[in-house]
Formats: structure tokens, C-alpha cells, sequence
């Protein structure tokens, strides 16, 4: 078999297209106008008609095809028939022209767990912050993220005044000829693709955190790293895409309130352009299917000077946070 049809990049590939449906449907639901919000453990705790139809689509597209893989969703939801309609089953043929890293070559299907966000930055989304909003699928193997994939269904969407979610017709006027939504993907050993790697100008200490989840564990330790600035926004993989982009260099959440779907991908993608994620410790976050669901100790990551934020990191804060 040609290494570019591993079983590996043939996920990835399907993920891909099944991410790129993904995003149309969180657009698609709030162009109907109902969002569907539900309470699940408290006011910052919200799940979404979206939320729902993207995970129903993106496990079932995956199970189809790849019925041997451990599939993790953020949401819990009753097993039920999926309409045909959320059904994707295409693949992203660019992907499979690349070739599969060697250490990649011989996984078996059942040797992969993925994990998915179907919509990150849920509050955010329902109060029309939409360009915080993205759709995460992470592949993990041996425990270790090792390919991900990213989308962002409102890439191109600038919030302003005038652009409230009751108003669905504004959404594509970033220009006359923006397209509206992208996906990116990485896989270890051979890149991350789709989208410009910038950096924050040498020296400019700017940090990106929570905007809703915020604490004063959160508070100290951003404190700490004696920022230049800060950036308070929604979702662990909008803040990802802030360091690869040159917006951030640093993203500090000193809470155990981040899920291992929320950073799977976003730390794929960031490894794969030399960047670094792990908890508030220091320690490389774990994905195997048996590892509990909550990064209990944090997330500290960076696209470069790793060291400096670590080492900034308030004895205080990590005697809290216990991995």
C-alpha cells in the first residue's frame, strides 16, 4: 500500500472534510435563528442545537469508516439515529498526497483514539463572538496527539456593533471577496497547514487566557508573566491559532476547567510548527482512552521562549493545581 493511504493520513483526510461539514452546520444553525441552549453544569457551561448536530455528525462520519477507533466527544448524548444529511464521507485528496511520517506508517486503526470538540467556545458563540468559535478533531496515538485538525467556521467574520447573531445576513461582509470559514490541519512529523505562521515581535510579552472561566488562580499566575498585554477570549483552540498567529505568545489557563478535546488538536498543531503545550507543571498532557477527560493541572503553551513562561509559573499556583 502507498504510504500516502495509511490508515493514519486517511483519517486525517476524512477529518478533514468531515470538519469542513462541521462548520456549515454551526453556520447553518444560527442562520435558523433557534440555538437550541441548554445548561449543562452551570451559566458558562452551555451546550447548542450546534453542539449536538456537529458531534451526532462528526462520530458517525468517523464510525462509518473507521469503525475500529475510539471516538471521545465532549458531548454526552443518547444514542439515536443520524439523519443521512450529517453524514459526511468524503476526503480531502491533498492530504492523502502527502506522505505518512514512518513512525506513523504501521498504526492499525484501533491503535487511535480521536477526540472532538464539536463546537469550542460555546458562550462565545451564543453572545455572536463567532470568530472564537472552532471545531476541533484530535488524533491521539500511544497517548501522544499526534495529528489534528481545526475549523473555523467564522475565519473572516469581524464582530462589530451592527453584527448580532439575530442578523445572519452580515456574516460574510469581511470584504468583497472573503470566504467565510477554514480548516487547518497538522500531523507530527510533517507540518501544519492552512494558515500564515507568524510570531509576536521579540521581546512583546502578550498573553491570551479565558474570557469566561476566569479565577483568581488564573488571575495570579497571568500576573506573573508580567504581560505586556492581555487577551481575554473564548475557546482553547481560537487561543491556539493567537500564537501561531502572532497575536500571542503565550496562552496561560491556571484552572482545571480545559478538557482533553479542547487541547488535543490545538497542541498538534502548535508541536507541529515547533511550539510547545503542556500543563502548568511542565508535563505532556496524556490522550489515551482511559486518562480522565479534565486537564486538572492546567495549560501552559507557547510557540516559542517556552522556558521563560514556565519558569514564571507561581509556586503558589502549581501547590493548586495537582496533576
Amino acid at each position: 500500500m502507498a504510504s500516502s493511504h495509511t490508515v493514519l493520513m486517511r483519517l486525517v483526510a476524512s477529518a478533514y472534510s468531515i470538519a469542513q461539514k462541521a462548520g456549515t452546520i454551526v453556520r447553518r444553525v444560527i442562520a435558523e435563528g433557534d440555538l437550541g441552549i441548554v445548561e449543562k453544569t452551570c451559566a458558562t457551561d452551555l451546550q447548542t442545537k450546534a453542539d449536538r448536530l456537529v458531534q451526532m455528525s462528526i462520530c458517525s462520519s468517523l464510525a462509518r469508516k473507521f469503525p475500529k477507533l475510539t471516538i471521545i466527544g465532549e458531548e454526552d448524548l443518547p444514542p439515536e439515529d443520524v439523519d443521512q444529511e450529517l453524514i459526511e464521507d468524503g476526503q480531502w485528496e491533498e492530504i492523502l498526497k502527502q506522505p505518512c511520517p514512518s513512525q506513523y506508517s504501521a498504526i492499525k486503526e484501533e491503535d487511535l483514539v480521536v477526540w472532538v470538540d464539536p463546537l469550542d467556545g460555546t458562550k462565545e458563540y451564543t453572545e455572536g463572538l463567532l470568530d472564537n468559535v472552532t471545531v476541533l478533531i484530535g488524533i491521539a496515538y500511544e497517548g501522544k496527539a499526534i495529528a489534528g485538525v481545526i475549523n473555523q467556521p467564522y475565519y473572516n467574520y469581524q464582530n462589530n456593533e451592527n453584527q448580532k447573531l439575530r442578523e445572519p445576513r452580515n456574516e460574510a461582509k469581511a470584504g468583497p471577496d472573503a470566504v467565510l470559514g477554514r480548516t487547518i490541519w497538522g500531523v507530527l512529523g510533517l507540518g501544519a497547514f492552512g494558515f500564515q505562521l507568524k510570531e509576536v515581535p521579540a521581546g512583546k510579552h502578550i498573553i491570551t487566557t479565558t474570557r469566561s472561566h476566569n479565577s483568581q488562580l488564573v488571575t495570579d499566575c497571568v500576573a506573573a508573566m508580567n504581560p505586556d498585554d492581555v487577551l481575554r477570549v473564548g475557546g482553547a483552540g481560537n487561543k491556539i491559532i493567537q500564537l501561531i498567529e502572532g497575536k500571542a505568545s503565550a496562552y496561560v489557563f491556571a484552572s482545571p476547567g480545559c478538557k482533553k478535546w479542547d487541547t488535543c488538536a490545538p497542541e498538534v498543531i502548535l508541536h507541529a510548527v515547533g511550539g510547545k503545550l503542556t500543563d502548568i507543571h511542565g508535563n505532556a498532557l496524556q490522550y489515551n482512552k482511559e486518562v480522565k477527560h479534565m486537564n486538572s493541572a492546567g495549560v501552559l503553551a507557547t510557540l516559542r521562549n517556552y522556558d521563560y513562561y514556565a519558569s514564571r509559573v507561581p509556586e503558589s499556583v502549581k501547590n493548586v493545581l495537582v496533576p
